[in-house]
């Protein structure tokens, strides 16, 4: 241990000179670590040093502020947690970027996300108690994830591991567990995932047993569903926080509190920032503080080559060029886009429904996809209510693939515009639901005898095709058969709206129903007064007699029965 009154670096260790005879206890990432303090330990060349103040400290290492956790903090504080703090937090160099030199110290720093970090919040109440669980941080980037976990350890006093799923796998996660073993001698640690969701289901199995006997608090960090991404046996064992894009006025007064701050921002250059180049600044982010920080400091740059203090929304403008649309083709974010398409045109919504089209194009989506997409609500919202919408979103589609983008994209906009307008019915998807449903329930129910297809003399003798007449053929244009299994005969599964077209087919469909039921009455009637041998014989002859011995109809294939028979079978 270095000597009392020292702070000791508990950071992950880093490589450090073991020949030098200034001892590694200056705080800083570069040359403090428990091994580091070892090996100098035990250097013929080491003598008891002279403790440097933290002002020539900080002046050697180039360091101007700490990111999170301060002299000015670890002071507040004292003793010990003094030198933990200002070593677990990393420091910030001369050169860092400006959204790591502003990020937040502590809970008071930090701006949004008020349901957690508000005081009834439940991250405050997590400090209040210094009882840190395993949690889940899901948000879009810049929502301080990375931030909020830095200050939860050191809130609650515990060691700050941080550790990247994008670079590491299996082998490295034995490697920091073994660590964290290590390091939980002395004080709890907190192990920082991020991009969490990167892991296969192997490697995030890896941190159940070190969770499951409390060697790690794990906090993990992650952009994507953590439903869809993480494992339901680590998820069971963290608590997931969602944090959202930050508001466009939030987004403010992160960028003036850059501009104001004279220690870590630019408070120094003394710029003067237009409130519209402020608002634009905050608008094109897309709710991403390190965004809005990154793009306000290519314009403090900008100005500072052209000689000038003064940025204006036109800078702004002329530096960022074009806002980044966020969007993952791959990712939640991409079926939150295409159901907020759907939705609006269910919605009737023209307006809304254009503008998610354009969005989702804009941002790179494949217009492909959105005509497939379109081409299933055509039947699923709109079916049979204006039976033209399928016609029309597949007119477009293939419209678009003679001409191409950009021009083509208008063609799917033209198919956007119909669906919305049209009237809308679910009679057909609820249908379907309906069919699946009751075959699965009853998948093998024997298809009635009258609409078998007798394909030979023996099925003929069995009954196939007994009593059936050929509708065409009969006044009413109905023969009153009964299609459906026996079972469920009376299931109806089509049942059309009041919108649109459907009035009219419902009606139709009534008429139908009604002329089949009297049809059916007249020949069970015209079967009871009949003589029981007549009426067998008859029946045997009900099939037209130009379809031959073989009782098939127009389309059928002779001797295959059913097998390439036409829509007549």
């Amino acid at each position: 241990m270095p000597p009392r009154g020292l702070p000791a670096c508990s950071t992950v260790p880093t490589a450090a000179s073991t020949s030098s005879r200034v001892p590694p206890w200056c705080g800083c990432p570069r040359c403090s670590s428990a091994t580091a303090w070892s090996s100098w330990r035990g250097s013929p060349a080491r003598r008891r040093p002279r403790l440097p103040s933290a002002e020539p400290r900080a002046r050697r290492h180039g360091v101007r502020n700490r990111s999170l956790f301060g002299d000015d903090e670890a002071d507040r504080r004292g003793g010990d947690r003094q030198g933990r703090a200002a070593a677990e937090s990393g420091w910030v160099r001369d050169e860092a970027p400006l959204a790591e030199r502003m990020r937040p110290r502590d809970l008071d720093e930090v701006i949004g996300q008020q349901a957690l970090v508000g005081p009834e919040g439940f991250l405050r109440r997590v400090v209040r108690q210094s009882r840190l669980p395993s949690l889940i941080l899901w948000g879009p980037p810049g929502t301080g994830k990375t931030t909020l976990a830095r200050i939860l350890a050191q809130e609650t006093e515990c060691h700050f591991l941080p550790f990247s799923a994008v670079v590491s796998g299996i082998k490295e996660i034995r490697d920091v567990m073994a660590q964290a073993e290590r390091l939980q001698r002395s004080r709890p640690v907190v192990l920082f995932v991020d991009e969490i969701h990167r892991f296969n289901r192997a490697q995030q199995d890896a941190f159940l047993p070190y969770v499951e006997r409390g060697v790690v608090t794990l906090v993990g960090a992650t952009t994507e569903n953590p439903s869809f991404e993480l494992n339901g046996a680590l998820l069971s064992r963290c608590r997931v926080l969602v944090l959202e894009p930050l508001a466009t006025d939030r987004l403010e007064e992160v960028v003036r509190r850059a501009l104001a701050d004279r220690e870590r921002g630019l408070g120094g250059r003394e710029l003067e920032v237009g409130d519209d180049a402020v608002a634009d600044l905050a608008q094109l982010s897309g709710g991403d503080a390190r965004r809005a920080l990154g793009m306000l400091e290519l314009a403090a740059d900008d100005a500072a080559a052209r000689g000038a203090r003064t940025i204006e929304r036109a800078d702004v403008r002329r530096i960022v060029q074009r806002k980044t649309l966020l969007y993952d083709k791959s990712g939640e974010e991409h079926f939150n886009l295409i159901s907020a398409l759907h939705k609006s045109l269910r919605e009737s919504d023209v307006d809304a429904s254009l503008y998610w089209l354009y969005r989702m194009i804009d941002a790179g989506e494949d217009p492909r996809y959105v005509a497939r997409r379109m081409l299933r609500f055509a039947s699923e919202d709109v079916g049979t209510a204006d039976p033209r919408a399928l016609e029309q979103t597949l007119a477009a589609w293939q419209a678009y693939e003679r001409v191409g983008p950009p021009e083509g994209h208008l063609f799917l906009a033209q198919a956007t515009v119909y669906l919305a307008l049209a009237p809308k019915s679910v009679a057909l998807y609820r249908a379907e639901k309906t069919v699946r449903q009751t075959l699965a329930e009853r998948p093998a129910d024997p298809v009635p005898l009258v609409i078998r297809n007798a394909a030979t003399g023996l099925m003929r003798d069995v009954g196939y095709g007994r009593d059936y007449v050929y509708a065409p053929d009969t006044e009413e244009g109905l023969a009153g058969l009964s299609c459906l299994p026996d079972a469920i005969a009376d299931q109806r599964f089509y049942r059309p709206g009041r919108s649109g077209e459907e009035v009219a087919l419902s009606s139709r469909l009534d008429a139908l129903r009604s002329r089949r039921s009297t049809v059916r009455e007249r020949r069970r009637s015209a079967d009871e007064q009949a003589d029981p041998a007549e009426a067998v014989g008859a029946g045997g002859g009900a099939a037209r007699a130009d379809d031959g011995a073989t009782g098939e109809e127009p389309g059928d294939e002779p001797g295959r029965g059913d097998q390439g028979a036409g829509p007549s079978s």
